[in-house]
C-alpha cells in the first residue's frame, strides 16, 4: 500500500534527521532546528498512515479533533496512541522543540506502532 511505504519513509526520514542532524550529547539533542524539523516529520509519517487507511485521497488540512473522532470509530486504544504521538512529536518537539532523547525516542515508538497497526488492519478492510 502506498500510504503505508510512505508513512514509513517518513518515519525513516525523521529518525535520520535525528541520528544526522540533531547532534545528540548524552540524554539531550543540541540542535532544536533539526529536533523540531524530525518531530514534524514523524507525526506526518503518522498521518499519511491514517489518511490511507481512512482512505483520504485529497491531500489538505484536516484538525487533529477530525482524526480524533475517526479513530475513535475504529480503536480507542489507537486513539490513545495517536493523542501521544499528536501531543509528543507534533507539540512537544514540532513546536516546542524539546531536546530529550528520551521523549524522541518515546514518540517515534508510538508512530511506529500506528503505522504498523494501520498497516495490519488494512488486510481486514
Amino acid at each position: 500500500m502506498k500510504s503505508i511505504r510512505e508513512a514509513h519513509r517518513y518515519l525513516t526520514n525523521a529518525k535520520e534527521i535525528l541520528r544526522d542532524k540533531a547532534q545528540k550529547e548524552g540524554r539531550f539533542y543540541k540542535d532544536k532546528k533539526y529536533v523540531r524539523m524530525a518531530g514534524h516529520t514523524a507525526y506526518l509519517g503518522v498521518l499519511t498512515a491514517v489518511d490511507g487507511l481512512l482512505g483520504i485521497k485529497k491531500k489538505g488540512r484536516k484538525s487533529v479533533l477530525w482524526y480524533q473522532e475517526e479513530l475513535v470509530k475504529i480503536d480507542k486504544k489507537v486513539l490513545t496512541r495517536f493523542n501521544m504521538v499528536y501531543e509528543t512529536l507534533h507539540l512537544t518537539l514540532g513546536y516546542d522543540g524539546n531536546l530529550s532523547v528520551v521523549i524522541a525516542n518515546e514518540g517515534l515508538k508510538e508512530a511506529e506502532y500506528i503505522i504498523n497497526w494501520v498497516e495490519t488492519i488494512n488486510f481486514h478492510y
